[in-house]
């Protein structure tokens, strides 16, 4: 029982896995700071960042009260992913993806040799019986 659960956390994959996630939840305050220090506040330009819950549908309950489906509220929490979101892409997709490409560049692949499919070892395999047959 031991011996399994020490081979699940010794692969490299889980402990690539627990440093994204430490990483990850450090790189969380700094995409914060970035999205209230410059995001929040050009967004704040071209709308009342206080009145977002005030904007939404209402409608009259069974009790006669008023009910307000806190659209701009949605609205908000969509602004603010897709902020976060351009903050990780142009932060870190986009220059690992240079990166990438450069030393892709600088040492090309070596292709593989290809397999043959299927169809034509069944096709060999065919053929190599008819010659035994015939001989």
């Amino acid at each position: 029982m031991f011996q399994g659960f020490k081979e699940f956390i010794t692969k490299g994959n889980v402990i690539d896995l627990a440093v994204a996630v430490v990483i990850g939840g450090a790189f969380t305050a700094i995409v914060n700071a970035v999205v209230s220090a410059i995001i929040t506040p050009l967004v704040s330009l071209f709308f009342d960042a206080g009145a977002t819950g005030e904007i939404g549908i209402q409608m009259t309950g069974i009790y006669d009260q008023e009910v307000t489906f806190p659209i701009g509220d949605l609205i908000s929490a969509i602004i603010s992913f897709l902020a976060v979101a351009l903050v990780v892409y142009f932060v870190f997709v986009v220059p690992m993806n240079k990166y990438k490409e450069r030393q892709a560049a600088r040492n090309p692949a070596v292709e593989e040799e290809t397999l043959p499919t299927e169809q034509e070892l069944l096709i060999e395999i065919r053929d190599a019986l008819r010659r035994d047959a015939l001989s």
